[in-house]
């Protein structure tokens, strides 16, 4: 297989899965492991079961960045790959979410299954083919095992290597220094994939500092490194503000009036969408941006219907198009946003229709996060 590109050597369908897999990633590390599999080589387990993983963090409402997680999902479901979904809830615990109440911390565990058996539409559930796993943290560290690969994982690696990853907790890396238990995070995020014997490691571009910690751990020790891949990051919608390596800018559910949560209503996104940053002919705009990974996808096209008295309606089917619409004053930039306000509405109906049977689950959500 060729080292410089390795799907290359794989036949027309190999790469064309690959690709298919990979849709919509923003970058893939370490291709070569996955189109090793494809070829015929050995997964991490021995088998021939691709595994993924994403380590998710019980902490809240979930918003808009996890439909591109579940985009991510479902792709690798079709191609016939194992998708664990690991409730990190000691990790939560770690990064001080719900004051540490691990009952809290459980609770929105469930809420969080929930919300990608929504977004999948309940994809079947097990350890096969295109099936779909969900494992809580505190399952897998149930093992002497784990634990001696978290200390493997801290070895030999400087404190001042460690603090360079905390943004993968949302932390600068001076804010640490009176809490030991942050500088085992990333080592326990790098033994949850060595323990699951994973293939794909994903996550957002946020998490990219931990997966390369995870691969220079698997250089030291000579273990499997899984292909990392990781999905855009969606802005804020008052715009980009700090620095684009720092993720300052990205859509965060801790500030709800700069986010979209899965649950706003379709009244709640209109008057979120009005107040959205949108520079005219600007791509990475807020706006823009979700019409690009969310509304595009799902519905195909961007639906524009002004008030009758200043224009009439129109359909947009690509990006480009639509951003010079509003540039050349085709669409008003308000009417802009209102479509993709409606767009995404239409998005989150499965949402809202799969918790309007679990009121309860809902409800409890509601009074945990209001008590934060």
């Amino acid at each position: 297989m060729s080292q410089d590109d390795p799907p290359s050597s794989l036949d027309e369908e190999g790469r064309a899965s690959i690709a298919r897999m990979f849709s919509g990633c923003a970058e893939v590390v370490g291709v070569d492991h996955v189109a090793s599999v494809i070829a015929g080589g050995s997964t991490h387990s021995g088998d021939s079961q691709l595994v993924a993983y994403i380590g998710l963090e019980p902490s809240g409402k979930a918003h808009l960045a996890y439909i591109l997680l579940a985009d991510t999902i479902r792709n690798m479901l079709d191609e016939g790959v194992n998708v664990i979904i690991l409730l990190a809830d000691w990790h939560a615990w770690v990064n001080d979410k719900f004051d540490r109440d691990m009952d809290k911390i459980t609770l929105a565990g469930e809420y969080m299954t929930e919300v990608f058996r929504a977004l999948l539409g309940n994809p079947e559930e097990g350890e096969g083919s295109g099936q779909l796993r969900f494992l809580s943290a505190s399952e897998l560290m149930d093992s002497g095992k784990y634990w001696e690969r978290v200390l493997r994982c801290s070895k030999n690696m400087s404190l001042s290597r460690v603090r360079r990853t905390f943004s993968i907790m949302g932390r600068h890396e001076d804010s640490s220094e009176h809490d030991l238990a942050a500088f085992y995070y990333p080592a326990l995020q790098a033994a949850d994939i060595f323990e699951l014997e994973v293939d794909i490691a994903f996550g957002g571009m946020d998490q990219r500092k931990a997966h390369m910690y995870m691969r220079d751990v698997a250089d030291k020790y000579g273990w499997t490194k899984a292909t990392c891949i990781h999905t855009p990051m969606l802005s804020g919608l008052k715009g980009t503000g700090g620095r684009m390596d720092s993720f300052d800018h990205k859509m965060s559910k801790s500030d709800p009036g700069n986010a979209i949560l899965l649950h706003d209503s379709p009244e709640s996104l209109r008057e979120k969408m009005g107040e959205a940053f949108l520079e005219i002919g600007n791509p990475d705009s807020p706006v823009f941006e979700i019409a690009r990974h969310i509304v595009l996808p799902n519905s195909g096209s961007i639906q524009v219907n002004p008030n009758p008295e200043y224009g009439e309606p129109s359909i947009w089917g690509d990006l480009q198009s639509f951003i010079d619409a509003v540039a050349d004053g085709s669409v008003h930039p308000l009417d802009a946003k209102m479509a993709v306000a409606d767009g995404l509405a239409e998005a989150l109906a499965p949402v809202s229709e799969h918790f309007a049977d679990k009121p309860e689950l809902l409800s409890a959500m509601d009074q945990l996060t209001n008590s934060q």
